[in-house]
């Protein structure tokens, strides 16, 4: 009785499965794969402002490798552990850490001024650069990384906000690449990211 009421389920998977099997090869053969998620879909123009107030724009980025996150400083938990992560590559990389650019971009310019990034990124790598702007600037660039970012109130008054936690790694043209593993240790990430130098 139990084994002729599973063989329809099991008729019913290996159908399943061969329809996505006979799917991925069609995408495959068609290009469809490589069109899903085309680098030139990631990135663009932008402009904003370091925490030293420097005018930091996509020109930064050509002629070295860049890992961009995006994230918050009132952040209490994954923002910090990626900084933190991304401070301990950087620090594996020795003096070749001078030919990377670094950037954490925030997705709160209400609160992240650049007084507010200077005093956080403080505690990391000092190779790693904020940038913040004015909110246009900075949903130009969230728009342009396809970056989520949404403002979710709190029960006191206050908010966080819930986004994209991916390490971007751009190329020395400024080209996204994939994006960067940090769920390693330093040394083997350092050793993927000098392959872009």
């Amino acid at each position: 009785m139990i084994k002729s009421a599973a063989r329809p389920l099991v008729i019913v998977a290996a159908f399943g499965a061969s329809l996505l099997v006979g799917l991925i090869v069609m995408l495959s053969v068609f290009g469809g794969v490589r069109s899903v998620a085309t680098p030139a879909a990631i990135g663009g123009p932008f402009q904003l402002t370091d925490q030293s107030g420097q005018t930091v724009t996509e020109k930064a980025l050509e002629g070295r490798p860049t890992l961009i996150f995006f994230g918050f400083t009132h952040c209490p938990d994954v923002c910090p552990t990626s900084l933190f992560e991304m401070s301990e590559v950087l620090h594996a990389m020795g003096s070749d850490a001078d030919r990377v650019n670094a950037y954490f971009i925030s997705v709160d310019p209400e609160r992240d001024t650049e007084a507010a990034m200077k005093d956080y990124l403080s505690s990391f790598d000092p190779h790693l650069k904020g940038l913040t702007g004015d909110p246009e600037a900075v949903a130009k660039v969230l728009s342009e990384y396809r970056v989520y970012a949404k403002k979710v109130p709190l029960k006191d008054g206050d908010y966080t906000m819930d986004h994209t936690a991916l390490v971007y790694l751009m190329d020395r043209d400024g080209k996204f690449v994939a994006p960067f593993n940090l769920k390693r240790t330093p040394d083997e990430a350092a050793a993927d990211l000098k392959k872009y130098l």
